[in-house]
């Protein structure tokens, strides 16, 4: 037996992995600190400056699956490391940027980079406890989630701290020690993929099908546009991203490397609703994210300081709850806590109002501290037990695909619930739709006779 062998998962294998998943989800929140000073630096307005927050989300939605594929063919380690090197490119094109355009270039070349990691990470972490024989290696999935939460968290904070003192170019700067340090400890740490045969360009297109990119890609921007002004949609773009949708399935049934293996999904059930659980679940933990932060500013008047303070012990609950769960693995009991969790903490904020007590406030991050860590955390380990060693990366890719969804279709509520400012009314409204959402998720979990107690 290998020292590998008798202990699979120590500290320097995982740390990189963790490093490298989490360079998403700090990339989605840090840009937020720094949207004024780039449309003051650019002369552009606030419209525009948010095409930097779509541009990492549109692009990671399509990559995350694509970087899964890739890692199955040419070597996780391999797709690892061309993340970390495509971020710390990123970094350097919007340093220094000769226009707004440069930019979106910079985020989008952010959105493809940082989603090397989760499924190139899934992928490595699989393979590794096949090789070792061992179970599902609870406390590394449970890390990941934690590492994102966590970095999602601190991006509001951190990115504030960097534009205050070195200007917007830091929010982009960052990304090049960032990069270079994973890549060190990637090299340093990860071990090498095995050998691979060389690759044609027709194979790399084979193993990408890129007409499937560009119809899903075509499905999600089409999403998006109909959904940037959900109170006066407009139903071309319904039309497009129905038939973007139609064309996807039709070109993937036929395909015989589909970019989305759309055969595979039909015949796996229980991982399509886990997607479904995850989709809704953030969901309602998005909208909560921003739109309750919105109306603690807005609706209830305090500081951006204090509404900051108000929901930081929503990401201290959702590591505790992360960090209790994962090393059992457990899946049924934590998704129908979640479930619960949005439904009472929904019907709750459907009773606050301008004058409610702070500390009811706070009491109310709490619970949906239980939603985010508890859901993220079971639906992954889930997935683990759903899926093959040669299907995880595609899958894992998928599973951060469908929590883009949820982010997207969230900014639509709150779009909905908030035309102006954000009002008693629209928050209640907001409510009414999550209690809605929770309701749904509840009866996904109590009546999938698949879904398991935990993964073994």
């Amino acid at each position: 037996m290998t020292r590998a062998d008798a202990a699979p998962f120590r500290a320097r294998f995982v740390a990189p992995l963790l490093w490298g998943t989490s360079l998403n989800p700090i990339n989605s929140s840090i840009i937020a600190t720094s949207l004024v000073a780039i449309g003051t630096s650019f002369g552009v307005g606030a419209g525009q400056t948010a095409t930097l927050v779509a541009a990492v989300y549109v692009a990671s939605a399509v990559a995350q699956p694509a970087m899964g594929r890739l890692a199955t063919q040419f070597g996780a380690r391999r797709v690892f490391l061309a993340g970390l090197s495509i971020v710390t490119v990123a970094g350097i094109v919007g340093v220094f940027a000769p226009s707004f355009s440069w930019l979106i270039a910079s985020r989008a070349l952010i959105g493809i980079g940082t989603a090397a990691g989760y499924p190139s990470a899934m992928a490595m972490i699989r393979a590794r406890a096949e090789s070792a024989g061992t179970g599902i290696p609870g406390g590394v999935l449970g890390g990941i989630s934690i590492a994102g939460q966590v970095t999602a968290a601190l991006g509001l904070p951190l990115g504030g701290v960097l534009v205050g003192v070195w200007g917007w170019p830091a929010v982009f700067a960052v990304n090049i020690p960032l990069g270079l340090l994973g890549i060190m400890m990637t090299l340093l740490w990860v071990p090498a993929d095995g050998p691979r045969t060389r690759s044609s360009v027709r194979t790399l297109a084979r193993a990408l099908d890129p007409v499937g990119m560009a119809l899903f890609a075509a499905t999600v921007n089409a999403l998006i546009a109909l959904l940037s002004d959900v109170r006066h949609p407009n139903w071309w773009f319904a039309a497009v991203c129905a038939l973007a949708l139609g064309g996807l399935i039709a070109w993937e049934l036929r395909a015989r490397h589909p970019f989305i293996d759309v055969r595979m999904l039909a015949r796996n059930g229980p991982l399509v609703r886990t997607y479904l659980r995850q989709a809704l679940t953030l969901m309602a933990a998005y909208t909560v994210l921003y739109g309750y932060v919105q109306w603690l500013e807005e609706g209830r008047g305090l500081g951006p300081s204090v509404s900051g303070l108000v929901m930081l012990p929503m990401s201290a609950v959702a590591a505790v709850g992360a960090a209790v769960i994962a090393p059992r693995a457990l899946v049924r009991g934590p998704l129908l806590l979640s479930a619960i969790a949005i439904v009472v903490g929904a019907a709750a904020v459907t009773l606050v109002d301008a004058h409610t007590s702070v500390v009811l406030l706070v009491a109310l991050s709490l619970v949906f501290g239980v939603v985010m860590g508890m859901n993220s955390t079971a639906n992954q380990a889930a997935l683990y037990g759903q899926t093959t060693a040669d299907d995880i990366g595609v899958a894992s890719g998928l599973l951060r695909t469908s929590s883009y969804l949820g982010a997207i279709f969230a900014s639509a509520l709150i779009a909905l619930a908030f035309p102006g400012r954000a009002t008693d009314a629209g928050l209640h409204l907001a409510a009414v739709v999550m209690i809605g959402l929770g309701v749904a998720v509840l009866l996904l979990v109590v009546f999938d006779r698949r879904l398991p107690w935990r993964v073994r």
